[in-house]
């Protein structure tokens, strides 16, 4: 009996042991989450004042800069190729056809559109002039070769001083004078005329020969050389004579 209730009371003993020593697991358990509850809290809070206060403080801009500069320099350079424009040689032909300089422009030659409208004036000038020299000289010449007193246009072009009797007197060289005269001014408009067709032709052709050369390629080596050189017979392979040999690189 003595024996029972001992064990009993010893088991009961264990039991609240047990439960004492669980209970204080936990409140430590409870003790050690609490804490670093508290200390994740406080970190948080930390790094909230932080950030906080880098936001509000003031941003050095040169800084900044300095930094952009050196990431950029160590960021390797990219080369942007453009792609070349060709022209094509049919569209520039057309062009110039319909239009003169219209083939300079579709090439992108823009210089040389003064010199091609500097071409049309002159000649435009040069056939004004011209014709109407031819047209006063013929009209002095037939008048000088009327008998109509009154047809007198030609005094226009003698110097001042001359009468009709002075060139009634030398009729003959007047009026070979005047005929040559006609004559070098009627041919000097044809050329005027024959100038203002060169210069229309000529900036077709330059506008269609330099639409067909934008894709010649030349090389950044553009040199000449000389040096001696010894030339062989090629049927008894015998020197045959020593020269001077020139060689270009395109």
């Amino acid at each position: 009996m003595f024996c029972f209730l001992f064990g009993e009371s010893t088991d009961v003993y264990a039991q609240r042991a047990r439960k004492h020593r669980e209970g204080i697991l936990k409140a430590d358990s409870i003790r050690a989450q609490n804490r670093a509850d508290s200390l994740a809290l406080l970190d948080t809070l930390a790094w909230q004042r932080q950030r906080i206060e880098a936001l509000e403080a003031p941003v050095d801009t040169a800084l900044l800069a300095r930094k952009n500069d050196s990431i950029q320099q160590q960021m390797p350079k990219m080369e942007i190729q453009k792609k070349k424009w060709t022209p094509n040689a049919n569209s520039a032909i057309w062009l110039s056809l319909a239009i003169p300089g219209a083939g300079q422009i579709y090439n992108h030659k823009y210089w040389k559109l003064p010199i091609i409208y500097g071409g049309f004036v002159g000649c435009i000038y040069a056939l004004t002039w011209n014709g109407q020299m031819y047209k006063d000289y013929s009209q002095a010449y037939q008048d000088i070769m009327s008998d109509n007193p009154a047809n007198d246009s030609y005094m226009d072009f003698l110097p001042l001083g001359y009468t009709q009797e002075d060139v009634f007197n030398q009729l003959s060289y007047f009026q070979d004078l005047f005929q040559r005269r006609k004559d070098v001014y009627r041919r000097q408009r044809d050329l005027s005329i024959f100038a203002f067709i060169g210069v229309y032709l000529l900036s077709v052709v330059d506008a269609y020969v330099d639409a067909e050369l934008s894709n010649f390629d030349i090389s950044n080596d553009l040199s000449m050389t000389w040096q001696p050189a010894i030339f062989n017979d090629p049927h008894r392979g015998l020197p045959q004579g020593i020269g001077l040999r020139c060689s270009i690189n395109f």
